[in-house]
Parts: structure tokens; sequence; C-alpha cells
């Protein structure tokens, strides 16, 4: 009997030597399933990461594109606006002359010595708000050449009644060396569409147009054509 129990004890280590290897192996295969299952998991992070990236991406771009059309869009339509405007005042002007009566249309004027230019700029300035109707004398509505007409009458100065003769009296004065109180005139002159008097800082004051009516206005934003001196 103790010599079948030595030969058992003496097969053990058999046994466990026997299994070591399929020990391993397994090990091995889970390792490798989970480097696997991580590399994987990796790769599909990465591929979502790129995937939102590109999305964000697209979005930014859609949204900028989409800014860019409507600044366009406005631009198109200031110009459309502004276009529409130039067109209803040039047909106002254009219409202007035949609608006032020839004994106005007189291309003559009178300037006493010291006529003032303040007094002509306060006349002007008290009338900014007032309506534009073509034809229109004052007190309260003007059309462009009415307006300029009235202002230097207030010194004694009087002017033919439209914007095509207005444009022919006085001093020619070029536009880089106009001063508060000049006329100003779009157009040919002798064929002038539109006046106004200048009033000093890069202005000038002006009956503009139905919608606009009588205000203050930047030159640079629509440059005269010519300038003539009265006082």
């Amino acid at each position: 009997m103790a010599g079948a129990s030595s030969a058992a004890n003496a097969a053990e280590p058999v046994t466990q030597t026997l299994e070591l290897p399929t020990l391993t192996a397994d090990l091995a295969a889970q390792v490798a399933e989970s480097a696997d299952a991580t590399q994987q998991a990796a790769a599909n992070y990465q591929l979502q990461a790129e995937r939102d990236a590109a999305a964000a991406q697209a979005a930014k771009q859609a949204k900028a594109d989409l800014a860019e059309a409507k600044k366009k869009a406005e631009a198109r339509k200031k110009a459309a606006e502004e276009a529409r405007e130039a067109a209803a005042e040039r047909a106002a002007r254009d219409a202007e002359r035949p609608a006032l009566s020839a004994s106005t249309e007189t291309a003559s004027f009178s300037a006493p010595a010291g006529g003032s230019v303040a007094t002509v700029l306060a006349f002007l300035q008290a009338q900014v708000g007032d309506a534009y109707v073509m034809g229109a004398t004052g007190p309260n509505a003007w059309d462009c050449s009415s307006l300029v007409q009235a202002a230097f009458k207030q010194v004694g100065v009087d002017l033919p009644r439209v914007s095509q003769d207005q444009s022919m009296v006085g001093t020619d004065i070029p536009l880089s060396q106009i001063q508060a109180g000049d006329i100003l005139y779009w157009g040919g002159k002798g064929s002038a569409y539109h006046v106004g008097v200048y009033i000093g800082n890069g202005q000038y004051l002006d009956a503009a147009n139905p919608s606009k009516g009588v205000v203050i206005q930047d030159l640079s934003g629509y440059p005269a054509s010519g300038a003539v001196r009265v006082l």
C-alpha cells in the first residue's frame, strides 16, 4: 500500500505540468481578444471623432455661407432701393422745369454786397424736416430749386427758379475749393437736375426727394457735379 501511495504522489506533478500549456494558451487568447477589442474601440472612437469634426466643419461652413448670402442679398436690396430712389429723384428733377411757368425761368440774379452766408444757412437749417413736393415753393414743402431760391432770397439774391438755370449763375468754383453757402448742382452745367447748398464739413443741405424731404447729407455719399458761388 505504501508503495502504491508513493507511486500516486509521484504521478501528480506530471498531471499539473500537462495543464500548464493549456492555461497559458487560454490566457494568451484572452489577452489577444482584449487587445483586439481595445483596438476596435479606439478605431471606432477615432472614426466617430472624425465624423463629429466633419459635421462641425460642415455646419460652420453652412453658417458662413448663409451669412454671406444674407449679406449679398441685403447689398442687392440696398442697391436696388438706391437705384429706385435715384430714378425717382431724376424723374422729379426732369419734370420740374416744364411744370413751372416761363415767367420764373430766368437766368439772371442780383447779389447785393455784404450778403450773409450765415443768414442763408440759418434759413436752410430751419427747413430741415420739411417735405419734398415737386413744384412746391414753401413754407412747409419744397423742391430742390425752390428751397435754394428761397434761402438766397433771404439776403436779397434773386435766383432763377429751376435747377438748370441756377447752375448757370454766379462764379464757377472747383469742388476742391467750395465754401459754406456755395450752390452745388448735379448733372451738366445748364442741364442740372438737382441743386443743394454746401454747409461745410463735407455736408450739404437739400430738398432731396419725396422719401427724404429736406435733409443734411454727406457730400461723399452723393458727389456733386459742380458748384457756383453767388455770395
